[in-house]
C-alpha cells in the first residue's frame, strides 16, 4: 500500500470519525431537546386536565365517573380516563370517529404505573407514533387511587423532523468524506509528488550508473528539500569514493597487467637459457670425458631448482594477466563449438599431464552434436584447470571424466577419489590465492586457477555444482547452456553454426 494511500485512508478515517461524532451528538441533542419539552409540556397540560376531573359520592364513598365534558376537545391529544372500580373508561375524542383507540390498562401497566416507573411510553397507533403519559388520580383527603389518566399527544412531526434530520445528516456526511477522500487523495499526491521525482531521478541514475547527476528540485526548503539536498550530497560522496575507488582499481589492473608482461620475458629468457646451460653441461661432460658426478649431479639439480621455480612464475604471471584482463572487462571471442571432438581432445592430452592415479574417459555420448556457444580456447583451459587440480590431489585412486544432461544443459563431471575438503570450504574454493586445506599447501599451485575456472564459466553463462567428502575425493560438474544439437540442424544450419558470431 502506497503511503498516497495510507494518507488519504487515514485523513477520510479521521474526517468520518469526527462527522459521526459531530452528527450523532447533534441528533442526540435535538432529540433530547424536542422530547425533553414535549414531556414538560404533556405533564404540564396533562396536570391541568387531571386537575379538572373530579370523583363523586356514592354509597358514602368516592367513586371515579368521568365526565366526558371535563375533557378538553383537541385534534392532537387524545385523552382516556379509567376509572379503577368500574372499570368504566372514557374516550375523548371518540375512537370510532377517529380511529385512534389507546391500549386499555392491564394490572400490570396499572402496577408499574403505581411504581412511578411509567409515566411516559412510545406507542404505535394505527400506524402513527404517541406519547403516551399516565396520570393517577388520586382522592384528595383520603388518597386513595380512583383511576388512570392517559394522555396520548402525537409525535408525528417530530417523528418526521428527526427522520429527515438523519437523513440530512448521512447524506451530507457520504458526500462529506467522498469529497474529502478526492481532495486528500490530490492533496496527498501533490504533497508527494516531489518525493516521485525523486525516486525517479534515483532509478534513472542507478539505471544509468551516472553518478554525475543529481535529483533536481524547485520546492520550498521543506523536509522533502532537505531529503533532496541530502541524497545530492550522498552522491557527491558516493561519486568522489566511486571515482578514488575506479582509479585505485584501474592503477591495480594496470600495474598487474604490466608486471605480467614484464615479467613473462625475463622469466621465459631464463627457463630459455637454464634448459640451454643444462644441455651444454652434459655435453661438456661427455667430450671431456671427465666424471666428476658429485659435482654434475649438483649442479644439475640447482638448474632444475631454477627451472621449476621459473616455470612456476611463469604460470603464476599467466594466471594475474588472465584475472587481469577478467578485471579490465575483456570480452571473449564466442562462437558455436562441438563438445565432442574437444572433450576428445582432453582425454587424449590429460594422459601426458603428471598423475599418479589412473586416468578414465567415462561414457560421453551425451555430447555428441551437442553444440555450445563459447571460446574454445578458454573452454580447453577451463577443463585442464580442473583435471590438473584433480590429478594433483589424488594420490592414488583415479580421475574420471563423463558427461550428462538436464534440460537445456550439458553437464561435463569431473570425479576424483583425492584428499576431498571440508563442506565449509567450498564457498571460498574459487577465491583468488585460497587454498583449502594446509596440507594443500605441499603441492605446488598459486591458488589463481579455480578462480580463472570459475571467471571462463561466468562468461558462458553456465554454473559449477560441487560435491566432496573429506578424504574420500571431490567430483566438479560444469553445467554449461546447449546453443543448438547435430541432430536438429540442416547442413546448411550446421555450417553457419560454425561460423564465429559477435562478440558478447
Amino acid at each position: 500500500m502506497s503511503i498516497r494511500l495510507r494518507l488519504t485512508l487515514w485523513y477520510t478515517a479521521i474526517l468520518s470519525a469526527t462527522l459521526l461524532l459531530l452528527g450523532l451528538g447533534l441528533y442526540l441533542f435535538l432529540h433530547f431537546f424536542y422530547y425533553d419539552n414535549l414531556k414538560s409540556e404533556i405533564q404540564q397540560q396533562a396536570g391541568g386536565v387531571a386537575s379538572r376531573i373530579k370523583p363523586q359520592i356514592i354509597n358514602g364513598e368516592y367513586v371515579l365517573i368521568p365526565n366526558i365534558r371535563d375533557l378538553p376537545k383537541t385534534n392532537n391529544v387524545f385523552y382516556q380516563v379509567t376509572s379503577l372500580s368500574t372499570r368504566q373508561v372514557v374516550e375523548l375524542p371518540d375512537a370510532e370517529q377517529t380511529g385512534i383507540k389507546i391500549p386499555e390498562l392491564n394490572d400490570e401497566k396499572i402496577q408499574c404505573i403505581l411504581k412511578d416507573q411509567c409515566q411516559f411510553e412510545r406507542v404505535s397507533i394505527q400506524g402513527y407514533s404517541f406519547m403516551v403519559y399516565y396520570v393517577p388520580l388520586v382522592q384528595q383527603y383520603t388518597g386513595n387511587l380512583l383511576g388512570i389518566m392517559q394522555a396520548a399527544y402525537s409525535i408525528e412531526q417530530y417523528e418526521s423532523l428527526l427522520a429527515l434530520l438523519r437523513l440530512v445528516l448521512t447524506v451530507i456526511g457520504l458526500i462529506s468524506v467522498l469529497i474529502a477522500a478526492s481532495v486528500g487523495w490530490f492533496l496527498a499526491r501533490k504533497a508527494l509528488r516531489p518525493i516521485e521525482q525523486v525516486i525517479a531521478a534515483t532509478n534513472r541514475i542507478e539505471k544509468g550508473v551516472d553518478l554525475d547527476k543529481r535529483i533536481e528540485y524547485t520546492g520550498p526548503n521543506d523536509e522533502i528539500g532537505e531529503l533532496t539536498q541530502t541524497i545530492n550530497g550522498m552522491l557527491g560522496r558516493l561519486q568522489n569514493a566511486y571515482t578514488e575507488l575506479e582509479e585505485a582499481y584501474g592503477a591495480q589492473r594496470r600495474f598487474v597487467s604490466d608486471a605480467s608482461h614484464e615479467l613473462r620475458t625475463p622469466l621465459t629468457t631464463i627457463r630459455g637459457n637454464m634448459e640451454l646451460l643444462e644441455k651444454m653441461w652434459k655435453q661438456t661432460a661427455l667430450t671431456s670425458g671427465k666424471q666428476d658426478d658429485a659435482k654434475m649431479e649438483l649442479t644439475l639439480e640447482a638448474m632444475h631448482d631454477i627451472s621449476g621455480e621459473a616455470e612456476r612464475m611463469s604460470r603464476l604471471v599467466n594466471d594475474l594477466l588472465s584475472l587481469a584482463r577478467a578485471d579490465a572487462g575483456f570480452q571473449m571471442t564466442k562462437g558455436e563449438v562441438e563438445l565432442q571432438p574437444l572433450l576428445d581432445e582432453i582425454a587424449r592430452k590429460a594422459q601426458l599431464l603428471p598423475k599418479t592415479a589412473e586416468w578414465i574417459v567415462g561414457q560421453t555420448k551425451d555430447a555428441e552434436g551437442v553444440y555450445v556457444y563459447g571460446n574454445e580456447d578458454y573452454l580447453r583451459q577451463l577443463l585442464f584447470i580442473f583435471l590438473e587440480n584433480a590429478f594433483k590431489y589424488t594420490e592414488q585412486g583415479y580421475v574420471r571424466l563423463d558427461t550428462m544432461r538436464h534440460g537445456g544443459q550439458i553437464g561435463i563431471r569431473i570425479e576424483d577419489t583425492g584428499i576431498g575438503m571440508d563442506k565449509s570450504e567450498i564457498p571460498h574454493i574459487f577465491e583468488r590465492f585460497y587454498r583449502a586445506d594446509p596440507s594443500r599447501g605441499r603441492k605446488s599451485g598459486t591458488g589463481l586457477g579455480l578462480s580463472i575456472a570459475k571467471w571462463i564459466i561466468d562468461e558462458h553463462q553456465g554454473s559449477v555444482e560441487v560435491k566432496t567428502r573429506k578424504d574420500e575425493g571431490t567430483t566438479f560438474i560444469i553445467w554449461l547452456p546447449i546453443s543448438a544439437e547435430l541432430s536438429s540442424k540442416t547442413p546448411q544450419a550446421r555450417d553457419n553454426s560454425l561460423r564465429p558470431r559477435n562478440q558478447v
